[in-house]
C-alpha cells in the first residue's frame, strides 16, 4: 500500500508518516519502480502501536525501546506517566479554581489575580489611557517581583482596595488622569500634596518592594514606560510625588 492508503487506514496523516520515519520510529520501506514507498500490514501495526503509545503520552523518544520488547520497561515507563499526569491534574484544577474566580468577578484574565480585585474596583474612575496604564504596570510589577516582593505587592494591593482607602485612591487617580497642559501649579501641587498625605503611610509599610524591584532593573523600565505613557504635566506630578515620599522622614525618626 502507498503512505496515503497506510495513513487513512492508520489515521494520520502522511506529514505524520514522515516524521515517523525522521525520528527513526517506523523504518522506511522500500520504493517501487515508480519510486513510491510500498508499505505492508506490518507497517500498519506498528503505526497504530505508536499512536496507541502517543495516546498514553509516551514521548516519541522513548518509543523505539517499547516497539521492540513492549514489556521491557513498561512499569518503570507507567510509573512515570502516573507522576506525570497527576501533576497535570494538579495544575489543570488549580487553572480551573482561576479560571472560576475571574468569572466570579469582573477581573481581567491577563492579569496576576492576587492583584486584579484593586484594579477592578477603580475600573471606570478615569480615563482609558490610565487604566491601561495601571494594568500595564501591574502586569509588568507582578513579573518583576521576586517571591517576597509579591507577597508584599499583594498586601499593598489589599491594603489600597480596603474601602477605608479606596474612595481616596479613586480620587486621585481621576485627578491625575484630567492632568494636562491647563492645569495650573497650585492644582498640581494639591493633587501631589493630597496623596503623600493619604498614602504615604501605606507605601513606606511596605518599601520592601523596591529592593525587590530595583535588583531587575525595574526603575528604567518605568521610567521608559511613563516617558511613552504620560503626558508632561501627568509626569511633572509622578516626579513630584517621589520627591515628597522619598523627603519624608523616616519612620521613628526624632
Amino acid at each position: 500500500m502507498r503512505s496515503n492508503e497506510l495513513s487513512s487506514l492508520a489515521g494520520v496523516t502522511t506529514r505524520t508518516l514522515r516524521h515517523y520515519h525522521q525520528i527513526g520510529v517506523l523504518d522506511e520501506p522500500p520504493r517501487s519502480a515508480n519510486g513510491y514507498r510500498q508499505y505492508d500490514v506490518h507497517d500498519l501495526i506498528r503505526v497504530l502501536r505508536i499512536r496507541q503509545l502517543a495516546a498514553l503520552g509516551v514521548s516519541l523518544d522513548r518509543m523505539p525501546s517499547l516497539l521492540e520488547d513492549a514489556t521491557a520497561d513498561a512499569p518503570e515507563m507507567l510509573e512515570q506517566l502516573d507522576t506525570e499526569l497527576t501533576t497535570e491534574i494538579e495544575r489543570l484544577c488549580s487553572r480551573r479554581t482561576l479560571v472560576a474566580q475571574l468569572r466570579a468577578q469582573p477581573m481581567s484574565p491577563d492579569l496576576p489575580l492576587e492583584l486584579a480585585p484593586l484594579l477592578a474596583a477603580v475600573m471606570g474612575q478615569s480615563s482609558s489611557n490610565i487604566e491601561r496604564m495601571d494594568r500595564d504596570q501591574t502586569v509588568l510589577l507582578a513579573h518583576l517581583a521576586d517571591r517576597d516582593g509579591m507577597a508584599s505587592l499583594t498586601a499593598l494591593y489589599e491594603r489600597l482596595s480596603h474601602p477605608e482607602l479606596l474612595p481616596s485612591l479613586i480620587e486621585s487617580t481621576s485627578a491625575f488622569s484630567r492632568l494636562g497642559e491647563h492645569t495650573t501649579d497650585d492644582e498640581l501641587d494639591t493633587l501631589v500634596t493630597h496623596f503623600v498625605d493619604t498614602f504615604a503611610t501605606v507605601i513606606e509599610a511596605h518599601s520592601d518592594i523596591s529592593a525587590s524591584l530595583d535588583s531587575r532593573g525595574a526603575t528604567g523600565l518605568f521610567d521608559e514606560y511613563t516617558a511613552t505613557t504620560l503626558n508632561a504635566t501627568q509626569r511633572r506630578a509622578l516626579v513630584a510625588t517621589v520627591e515628597r515620599l522619598e523627603a519624608r522622614e523616616p519612620r521613628g525618626a526624632n
